[in-house]
């Protein structure tokens, strides 16, 4: 039976699956010219959550709109297991805030700090860090660097609330290491660790463009790129999580 939002059946998503949370990028995916998804083909539409399964030099790939925020991940994530996913990248887009983190810039989350409802709902308050898959993200990292890109490997949090006021949020997250805020990871990297605890070879990593930074002086201010600068930036770490994806 096809999901609730997923309508699609088992087997017509591939094992891999990379999940951008705006249509549009998950569109962008299926038809880049140089190097997205070969026979791409509509598997989902059901409330604008676009996915599409093909191949990549030969291999079948997904990509799967997630929206915005872990409540509309984790329901994406929990169909894509029940339809036979085993390998979820995030390919999505991150607020700078670690020193010396640009926009354009390249980051590869190893772990997620659960400042979310939602990774907090599933754990009814236990102490717990959810991290991404080793060799997944050992992936993506050579990956990068085989092709001159030098990505920011480490700490992101996951966080409910874009448009933050807190005046000391950004130096304080920033005072532990880590390198941006973002919207998914943490549910993502919990239930794939889920999965594993229960026996299944699922595997979870996350890459992440720079979209935009707060200043190095820790104001409210930040800078932001184009979004041309923003597409072609996005389109490297696709092409980064399509290569490292079909090698880890």
């Amino acid at each position: 039976m096809p999901q609730i939002h997923l309508r699609a059946e088992v087997g017509e998503y591939a094992p891999l699956v990379l999940l951008p949370g705006d249509p549009n990028r998950a569109t962008r995916i299926a038809e880049m010219f140089d190097g997205g998804l070969e026979g791409s083909r509509l598997v989902n539409d059901h409330r604008g959550m676009l996915g599409y399964s093909g191949t990549y030099q030969g291999s079948p790939v997904s990509v799967q709109t997630s929206g915005i925020g872990t409540p509309s991940l984790s329901i994406v994530v929990e169909e894509l297991l029940r339809l036979g996913a085993k390998r979820l990248i995030r390919v999505g887009t991150t607020g700078g805030i670690g020193r010396g983190v640009r926009v354009t810039d390249l980051v590869i989350a190893t772990s997620a700090a659960p400042v979310d409802g939602t990774t907090a709902t599933y754990l009814h308050g236990d102490p717990y860090a959810p991290v991404a898959d080793f060799d997944l993200t050992r992936a993506l990292v050579d990956t990068a660097r085989a092709r001159g890109i030098s990505p920011h490997v480490g700490q992101v949090a996951t966080v409910d609330v874009f448009y933050n006021p807190d005046e000391d949020y950004v130096t304080k997250w920033r005072s532990r290491g880590v390198l941006g805020f973002e919207m998914e990871a943490a549910a993502l990297f919990y239930l794939a660790g889920r999965a594993q605890g229960a026996g299944s070879d699922v595997r979870a990593a996350c890459a992440l463009t720079v979209s935009d930074t707060l200043s190095e002086e820790e104001t409210s201010e930040g800078t932001y790129m184009s979004l041309e600068d923003l597409e072609r930036a996005t389109d490297t770490m696709i092409r980064v999580a399509l290569r490292a994806g079909g090698t880890a």
